[in-house]
């Protein structure tokens, strides 16, 4: 559904019930350009009312706001991210809640020139001091993030029969499937540190000085940095919003690597060796959430206000066109032999 005058005013009588100052101020909804939230700018108070139509981690209401809170308060010290202002807990207005958050000032990312400030504000992300183990929660922390990554694939992976896909296309998964689990039985792994896990570059904002912020942090985990670099580079991400596509060369792939090694410290000669293995599992992922969401998203949205919901129902028509569009140009079989193609020509760049 769009962001609607019931949105607005739903809001409105949220942040009326919280005595929050804003709820006298006019409230502009954002363009509807994600399938996770609606956003709302408070005007004059600097702020951005983040209100959930879904957990994509397929939490309950409370849950996924306590998550998302976390995400900012953690991610805040890289100095690349919103600030965190305050929560609207779930209620009769607003029965997923919602969070104020910083609005940030800017333009979307210009690829290939901006290339190197996301990678300066990932680096930021990556270097922060890892917590205490007990100290991670609630924030996701696998004993095994890789191992974690795979069962999520194959979770995903279960749509690919109803998905409608290619022989060629079904084979080729199965292929990278089967060569990613080369890499979990063995005992190496890459460094742990805070990751956003959704860190393409339709995310980020550039400030007028030219700094990125990355702005939505929904999703952020304690796993293994080349997850977001190659998020961040993959042609599924770097041609998924309007605003930012972008194809980008190997070359221009491999600098972008080479800026986060030199701004992020230590962690950067463990993760090397990784980085080409991590670009096909993020790969992976993001080609099997294809398939999933191809699967069910013309299925009714669900009554409650709890857990995950990828039907389309609850976003514009517009932007659920665009998904649609960028998911089957992602599951043809010319695009999956290129992609393929370019992550062997990555491999030998990095060897190189």
């Amino acid at each position: 559904m769009p962001i609607s005058n019931d949105v607005i005013e739903r809001l409105r009588s949220a942040l009326q019930a919280a005595g929050h100052p804003a709820a006298g101020q006019p409230l502009v909804p954002l363009p509807d350009k994600g399938l996770a939230h609606d956003h709302v700018r408070l005007q004059g108070t600097g702020w951005l009312a983040r209100i959930p139509k879904q957990s994509q981690l397929g939490l309950a209401a409370q849950d996924n706001l306590d998550y998302q809170r976390a995400c900012f308060e953690r991610a805040a010290a890289s100095g690349h991210t919103p600030a965190l202002h305050g929560v609207l807990p779930p209620s009769a207005h607003l029965p997923r809640g919602a969070l104020l958050v910083q609005a940030i000032e800017g333009r979307p990312a210009r690829l290939p020139k901006d290339l190197p400030a996301l990678a300066t504000a990932l680096a930021a992300l990556h270097a922060l001091p890892l917590p205490e183990t007990a100290a991670r929660a609630p924030l996701l922390n696998a004993a095994d993030p890789l191992q974690a990554l795979v069962q999520e694939i194959h979770a995903q992976a279960t749509h690919l029969g109803s998905a409608g896909l290619p022989r060629a296309v079904l084979a080729a998964i199965k292929r990278e499937r089967e060569r990613l689990q080369t890499h979990v039985h063995g005992t190496e792994r890459p460094a742990r540190c805070l990751i956003a896990f959704d860190a393409h570059p339709g995310n980020f904002i550039v400030q007028p000085d030219g700094r990125a912020v990355l702005v939505d942090l929904e999703k952020c985990r304690y796993a293994h940095p080349g997850l977001d670099l190659a998020h961040a580079t993959l042609y599924t991400s770097t041609t998924w919003d309007v605003e930012t596509q972008a194809v980008l060369s190997v070359d221009e792939v491999l600098g972008f690597y080479a800026t986060w090694a030199q701004s992020v410290g230590p962690i950067a000669t463990a993760a090397q060796a990784w980085h080409g293995v991590l670009r096909r599992a993020m790969w992976l992922w993001s080609i099997t959430w294809c398939a999933k969401w191809r699967a069910v998203s013309s299925v009714a949205a669900r009554a409650g206000a709890d857990g995950e919901d990828w039907s389309s129902e609850r976003s514009e028509a517009a932007l659920v066109g665009h998904v649609r569009n960028r998911v089957d140009h992602y599951l043809s079989a010319e695009v999956v032999d290129a992609v393929l193609d370019g992550f062997d020509r990555f491999e030998r760049g990095l060897s190189a």
